[in-house]
């Protein structure tokens, strides 16, 4: 459903300790997304999911929401004409497209297109 939050991640620089923290305060179980990456997943609820991710780098704080969206890239054409950034969309092979914003405030979140038709990133 267009507007739904489907993912949250939550930035860590000590990845294992944040999976603790929030793995005992809510029950969550994290799964490794990929070898070599440290990004840990959990499922919320049928269509919600979270990840712990190392990825942000030092001094980069802040969850960010990614919502539901028909087309990635309707959705980032239509963050940008309302006076928001948006990055090209990036596909997560098999699984959908992801797109990462900024409101005109600054706020930043993604969009998500599930697609398993999804191919792997160009290298």
């Amino acid at each position: 459903m267009p507007g739904q939050i489907v993912h949250l991640e939550i930035p860590a620089d000590d990845t294992a300790s944040a999976r603790e923290f929030w793995g005992s305060l809510f029950g969550w179980q994290f799964d490794p997304f990929q070898e070599g990456v440290d990004y840990h997943l959990t499922q919320i609820t049928d269509v919600t999911g979270a990840a712990i991710s190392g990825m942000e780098g030092p001094g980069k704080r802040g969850a960010r929401a990614y919502f539901d969206v028909d087309d990635a890239n309707d959705g980032a054409a239509r963050v940008r004409e309302l006076g928001g950034e948006a990055d090209e969309p990036q596909p997560v092979p098999a699984t959908g497209w992801f797109v990462t914003c900024r409101d005109p405030h600054g706020n930043e979140f993604g969009l998500w297109q599930q697609d398993p038709a999804a191919p792997a990133p160009a290298a």
